[in-house]
């Protein structure tokens, strides 16, 4: 992220001409995010952190009702630990920060700054559990994480970001995984209800999973350039990470067994997703769900509308506060009643409020859509209620929105030469036959960019032949170019 701290955006990229500079100019217009001091780590703006909370209160609601709930544990693992288990630190070593002198002191064994938490909740997992009666143990934990990342970009990929992480651990394979899969179908109710964000859900490639995991699922979203997001992933970790760490029981039968564990969890990132499915080049478009404000009233300011309009606008602030609805008046004198509606355009907000003198003698405020811009007169009677109800339709036509755009850029490849020929550019996602080996895999990616995203639950079994192999293919798998 360094060198791109430009001055302030004045003026928006249309998404045509350059998506990714378009992409930017929104976070910073918007006040989102902004570049810091410190290379690769981002500052979450308090808009863009209002987002973030309404998504840690819908996620954090879903995992309480099914009977997970909320710890915390230390940012530093010491090296020794790390190291238990061969796979994870393989998988991660090149994104470890390391802490190796506190104060004056040269530490005695080097400290990973955390760039996920199996080990050290693993750990504790061995002290704390010693017979089945102890099982399950569904923790959940909100958190930084630091990945030493070489190429940055705001919210999308930063070294430091914010995230949930659960660790569950369990008698049995099957107990943990009707877990692994619980959650899964948990973050695609979420992602879709929420941030009106259509996605598929899937397993991970052999290639693609989890560092150290036995199984890994995913949910895959497709932005507005034609690119593949990652929205989260859930975990079937087996007894990998309990052989290492030592997490032991004594069964039903008095035996001694390893239990089974699981980790999943979502990020931060989730808010570029929402900037990436709905934004157009006016700005940001938020689903009603996780906009800050879901209304801004803008008195219309001519001549004494501070005696004239503002007590009937604070009068329907009152009331649509009551109704449950997020409202910000935006009284101030120092900008005018226009350069007000385009600047919460870009900001995103569902719904703009005006009102002025001849919408007080027709007893009527004038409703805009941001998701398409309709004017709606309005009786002030009623209000709450119509209101609630349009926020509603808003949230349900911007996933009705995403999910047509998706299937429009979903397409089949029968044959090597039209996967090639479909993948240039960013084309979507792409379904073709694979035959499971790492090796097709290695080269689809090699010779297109393309990775493979998952294989949707119902894709096992099918596809006739390998789109790159010609070999009889063990599924459909979904390719896209990939943030």
């Amino acid at each position: 992220m360094a060198d791109k701290n430009d001055g302030f955006v004045t003026e928006i990229t249309p998404r045509s001409e350059d998506f990714s500079r378009w992409y930017t100019d929104v976070v910073r217009r918007a006040e989102l995010a902004d570049y810091s001091p410190v290379k690769g780590c981002m500052v979450i703006r308090p808009y863009g952190y209002a987002i973030w909370e309404l998504i840690q209160q819908g996620l954090d609601r879903r995992l309480k009702a099914t009977g997970h709930v909320n710890a915390y544990f230390p940012l530093f693992v010491p090296e020794s630990l790390l190291r238990k288990e061969a796979d994870h630190v393989e998988g991660f070593a090149p994104q470890v920060a390391w802490v190796t002198q506190g104060g004056e002191e040269v530490l005695e064994e080097r400290l990973a700054i955390r760039p996920t938490s199996e080990v050290i909740i693993g750990t504790m997992y061995a002290k704390w559990i010693q017979s089945w009666r102890d099982l399950p143990v569904l923790i959940n934990q909100w958190a930084n994480i630091v990945r030493w990342e070489k190429v940055t970009r705001l919210f999308l990929r930063t070294t430091e970001f914010l995230w949930q992480e659960g660790h569950t651990a369990h008698e049995t394979a099957e107990e943990a995984q009707a877990e692994t899969l619980k959650i899964l179908a948990l973050y695609k109710e979420f992602v879709e209800t929420e941030l009106a964000m259509p996605v598929i859900d899937g397993r991970k490639s052999e290639s693609e999973k989890f560092a150290g995991a036995s199984m890994t699922y995913s949910i895959e979203a497709l932005m507005g350039d034609g690119r593949a997001l990652q929205a989260g992933t859930s975990h079937n970790l087996g007894q990998n990470f309990a052989k290492a760490f030592g997490i032991q029981f004594q069964g039903r039968d008095k035996s001694v067994q390893h239990a089974w564990t699981t980790s999943w969890g979502m990020t931060t990132r989730l808010i570029g997703g929402v900037i990436m499915t709905h934004g157009d080049d006016g700005g940001l478009v938020l689903p009603p769900r996780v906009a800050p404000y879901q209304v801004v009233i803008v008195p219309i300011q001519r001549g004494d509308w501070q005696t004239t309009v503002l007590p009937s606008a604070v009068r329907v602030r009152d009331a649509l506060v009551a109704a449950g609805v997020r409202v910000y008046l935006d009284d101030r004198d120092t900008y005018t009643s226009g350069w007000k509606f385009s600047e919460w355009e870009l900001r995103g907000v569902p719904l703009r409020l005006e009102i002025g003198p001849k919408d007080i003698e027709k007893s009527q405020v004038v409703l805009a859509r941001r998701d398409t811009r309709e004017k709606l007169p309005t009786p002030v009677d009623g209000l709450g209620a119509r209101v609630t109800a349009l926020l509603d339709e808003i949230q349900q036509n911007l996933y009705a929105r995403a999910r047509e755009f998706r299937e429009s850029r979903t397409t089949r490849a029968e044959s090597w030469d039209e996967f090639v020929r479909l993948m240039e550019g960013r084309p979507g996602f792409v379904i073709a036959g694979w035959c499971g080996s790492d090796a097709c895999e290695a080269e689809i990616k090699s010779e297109t960019q393309a990775t493979l995203r998952n294989i949707p639950f119902g894709y096992e079994g099918k596809g006739g032949a390998c789109v790159k192999c010609g070999r009889p293919a063990v599924a459909e798998a979904w390719f896209a170019k990939a943030y």
